[in-house]
């Protein structure tokens, strides 16, 4: 029977939370749908002090950005990107096209067919988080998707440099400097200024996730999200107090209501890792927000053996799962919920984050139980076609589907079926039920 040795906040206080930013979302969604760009510049006065007439930023300005990175910056970036890049590639090619004749005369197939434009959000108003652009942009880019737009707030008063050199190198079309709800919905519902896209991706703060849950069938999205998640799963025999704490630290520093816990079979190195965050937090320098999403959201727990812990992560859905145990390929091949796994502790959480080539924005809030995270995938839709090619096939599959539809009381698409019959097949079928045909034989 697994242990708490501490929990985190009570689901009462969050839901109260989700209310309000609902109602703050709601609201400003309608007033952008209603008054455009207008509505879109007083946001952006009101949230970011960020006033312009255009918020899409021209070349000249890109081009300054640039300007202002070091070699050994552009070079990190280019590195970063060429892995991201690659793993993206590796997926797409292993999605294929398909054309199949699955009985004589009948052929059907589907193709994998990119959306037309896609809006990428990149969150750069406490850290200028120039890694979503890498992994939303190119992603997109490689699935073909021929218009990509990049939203990125400012950073203390102007464009962050790194995120726009970062968007542009990624190949992003258009690059604005707009951030929050009102960027979510610009590309969402589009104003006068800004096309509307097909497809939302990126994560962002709760309003920003809020926004693109409102705006999810109107556009797509990649996913629902929320705050950062990790879960650590370690034993004595994978990782010490200090792995552990650090990298449940490591990702507690996205913000106040990031969830960090560990999932562990010992309580000397569950009680060793409390210790050790405990003296972590007086010297890190972003311990401002990994204290408080620590003592509000964090938790310990101790599990009796690995088949439990098992089933305490998978119930945890975790966005992202560290697995530092004596067999760590027992949760890979056992664990069935979570966004991405970190296997051994020669990796962690920031590399998938920043540079190893796999995609960050993944599931939070339990998602993991239905969907994994962005990739190629996203950005294409798999759709269907189908061919007949001979009368006598026509004429069989004419048959069955007009029986079938007469069950279900279809008479419209049950003369679909007949007219075909009674054209190739030389039949003259009234439809079941009917005295005679809707329509004569030719």
């Amino acid at each position: 029977m697994a242990e708490w040795l501490k929990r985190g906040r009570n689901a009462e206080a969050t839901a109260s939370n989700d209310r309000q930013v609902r109602d703050t979302v709601e609201a400003i969604l309608a007033d952008i749908a209603e008054r455009g760009d207008m509505a879109v510049r007083e946001l952006s006065i009101r949230f970011d002090k960020w006033d312009r007439d255009d918020y899409r930023l021209s070349d000249r300005e890109i081009q300054d950005c640039i300007d202002q990175m070091s070699a050994q910056d552009i070079k990190d970036i280019e590195f970063a990107q060429t892995q991201v890049r690659n793993f993206a590639r590796i997926q797409r090619e292993s999605m294929s096209d398909v054309e199949v004749e699955t009985l004589p005369g009948v052929v059907l197939g589907h193709r994998n067919v990119p959306v037309n434009a896609a809006g990428c959000y990149v969150p750069g108003g406490k850290y200028p988080l120039l890694a979503s652009a890498h992994m939303s942009v190119i992603t997109a880019k490689v699935a073909g998707v021929p218009r990509v737009v990049t939203c990125a707030p400012p950073f203390q008063g102007r464009p962050a440099p790194a995120i726009v050199a970062a968007q542009a190198m990624a190949g992003a079309d258009e690059i604005y400097c707009l951030g929050g709800i009102q960027a979510v919905a610009a590309m969402g519902i589009g104003t006068p200024s800004i096309a509307p896209v097909d497809i939302l991706v990126g994560p962002g703060n709760a309003f920003v996730a809020e926004a693109k849950r409102q705006l999810f069938g109107r556009v797509g999205i990649d996913l629902f999200a929320g705050p950062t998640e990790t879960l650590v799963i370690a034993d004595e025999q994978g990782a010490d107090a200090e792995l552990c704490a650090t990298d449940l630290l490591g990702q507690a520093e996205h913000g106040p209501d990031s969830p960090a816990i560990l999932l562990t079979t010992s309580e000397k190195l569950a009680r060793e890792t409390m210790a050790e965050i405990e003296r972590l937090l007086e010297i890190l320098p972003t311990a401002d927000y990994a204290r408080r999403a620590w003592e509000s959201y964090g938790e310990v727990i101790v599990a009796e053996d690995e088949a439990e812990m098992v089933r305490i992560a998978d119930d945890i859905a975790s966005e992202h799962v560290q697995v530092m145990t004596r067999d760590p390929d027992y949760f890979l091949e056992n664990m069935t919920n979570y966004g991405a796994l970190f296997l051994g502790p020669r990796t962690n959480v920031a590399f998938g984050d920043k540079v190893i080539g796999t995609n960050h924005t993944l599931p939070t809030r339990k998602a993991a139980r239905y969907t994994g995270g962005l990739w190629v995938g996203k950005f294409l839709k798999t759709c269907t076609y189908q061919r007949v090619t001979s009368d006598a096939a026509s004429a069989e599959i004419g048959e069955y589907c007009s029986r079938l539809c007469a069950l279900e009381g279809f008479a419209g698409h049950g003369e679909q079926a007949n007219v075909r019959v009674r054209r190739y097949g030389g039949r003259n079928v009234p439809y079941a039920g009917a005295a005679e045909p809707l329509v004569a034989a030719e």
